[in-house]
Formats: structure tokens, sequence, C-alpha cells
């Protein structure tokens, strides 16, 4: 018959001999890593200038300089992607236009938007049919006009990509790009202001990110208070609760309170003594 310790012993080797191939699988995982993946990446340049001098193709196949598109005080929402890409870059596009329409200002009259191809072999006709697709999608009266895909040569895509801080790499075996998603909100001068990580954005994050990249030129007045209340975290690419802010405001509103209150009480102190004085020792106003 088998002893308990010897129960104890085998079941302590197994365990241990369990955790050794454990330990050897997540070795094994780590160094299966594709080294294509190290080469990929998004590094935030905020305030950075792009290239406003670089040149591409728009939709229509004309030349055009990425600086046509900064002008008259509006941001633009740049969004790096390639127009074949099997999965990930349809994402990021989805999740843009869908944020952008649930927010009331309006691509052409309060912003611009780029998608600029990196992959150099893409053509016009694509980004054309690409354009089309989400026009359709956004279904949003002259939004158009406020819409570009834009496609180049190599030495241009990568002056802006690496001005983006946006690394991606070329998988030969699959024959597609390994990258990162996010979109990026630049100044109407042409720097980096935002960027918004993910496939999917939050409409208020990405409405704040194109107020406050407008220097406030766009928007309302509750979109100021808001930007008061809020700061943009750029680790997480959100727009995280400033609670110094949120207290400063709310000592500035119990202050102004206070003293409104000093001054009614003032008000009727006075008001109170000069009826008194209206009125005579029996009781009776005095006549004028």
């Amino acid at each position: 018959m088998v002893s308990s310790f010897t129960l104890r012993r085998s079941f302590a080797v197994i365990a241990v001999m369990a955790a050794a191939g454990l330990a050897g699988s997540a070795q094994t995982l780590t160094l299966a890593k594709p080294e294509i993946l190290n080469k990929v990446g998004i590094v935030q340049k905020l305030n950075d200038q792009l290239p406003l001098d670089a040149a591409f193709l728009d939709e229509t196949g004309k030349a055009v300089r990425l600086g046509d598109y900064f002008r008259d005080s509006k941001p633009v929402v740049l969004a790096l992607v390639y127009y074949k890409c099997p999965m990930l870059c349809n994402l990021e596009l989805d999740g843009m236009f869908a944020s952008l329409k649930r927010i009331s200002l309006r691509p052409g009259a309060d912003y611009r938007v780029i998608a600029l191809s990196f992959a150099p072999e893409e053509t016009p006709e694509l980004a054309a049919a690409k354009r089309e697709t989400y026009l359709k999608k956004f279904n949003q009266p002259d939004a158009a006009a406020g819409i570009h895909f834009l496609t180049g040569k190599a030495p241009e895509i990568q002056r802006v990509t690496e001005a983006a801080g946006f690394h991606y790499a070329y998988d030969k075996r699959q024959d597609q790009f390994a990258h990162a998603s996010a979109i990026m909100v630049v100044t109407p001068h042409g720097r980096l202001a935002r960027y918004f990580y993910g496939i999917h954005y939050n409409e208020r994050d990405l409405r704040l990110g194109l107020v406050e990249a407008s220097e406030e030129k766009i928007g309302s007045p509750a979109d100021e208070i808001i930007l008061f209340c809020f700061h943009y975290d750029p680790t997480t690419g959100r727009y995280g609760l400033a609670i110094m802010n949120v207290l400063r405001a709310g000592g500035a509103l119990t202050t102004i309170a206070l003293l409104l209150g000093v001054f009614l009480l003032f008000r009727k102190d006075r008001a109170g003594k000069r009826d008194a004085a209206d009125v005579d020792q029996n009781g009776h106003w005095r006549s004028v």
C-alpha cells in the first residue's frame, strides 16, 4: 500500500514538472514573438510639425501638398492607413467616421479629415473607391468637401510617418503591413495636438480634441467649460477629469455665492434702516 508521504512527494514532483513545462511554454511564446513587431509602434510627438510641403496625389489624381489642407483655422483629423489592409485599417476608419458622425461639428465647415496611405504602390483610383465607401457611410451633406484620401511615393510618405512617430513594417511572408492603430488631431498650423488609440474613439474626447486644436475657434461656450474640467492624458489618449480645475471652479463659485449673499444682506439691512427712519415715534409714516 502506498504511503501518504509517497503520494505527497509524487504530487510535488508532478507539480514541479508541470510548472517547469508552463515556464518553458511561456518562454517559447515570448521567444516566438515575430521580429517584425519590434519595428511597429506609435511614439507621440505632441506639438511637433508635420511636413506641410510633402507632395501627394488626391483621390482624383491631382498633385497636392499636405499644406493645402491646413488653412482657414480648421484642425485636421489624420489617419495613417493603407487601403488594401485586410482588417485593422478598415476598423480604424469605421471607428473614426462613426465617432465623427456622432458629434455636431462638421467636416469641411469645422474640420478636415485626411486618410493617407503609407503603401506607396496604392493608387488614386483605390483611394477614390475607399473614399466613396466612407462618404456613403458618413451620409452627411457637404461632407465630401472636408474628407480627403491621399496616396504618394515612399520618401514623401515616410516624411509624414516619421514626423508623426508612426512606425510600421512590411511583412513579405504575409504580403501585408504590420502597424498599430491610432488617429491624430492636428492644429491648423500642422502641429500634432492629440493622439487617440485603438479602433473605437470616444466622441466627447474627439470633439474636445478638435476644439482644443482649433484654439477654441470652433465649438460652443460649453466646450470651453468642459475643457477647463478635463485634461488630455497622453499615456491613454483620453481626456480625464482635472480634479484641481474642478476644485478651483467650485471654490470660485462658492466665493461668488458668499459675496452675493453678503451683498443681498447688506442691501436688506440698509432698506430696513431706511424704512425705520421714515416712521415717527407713533408708528406713522413721516410725510415728505
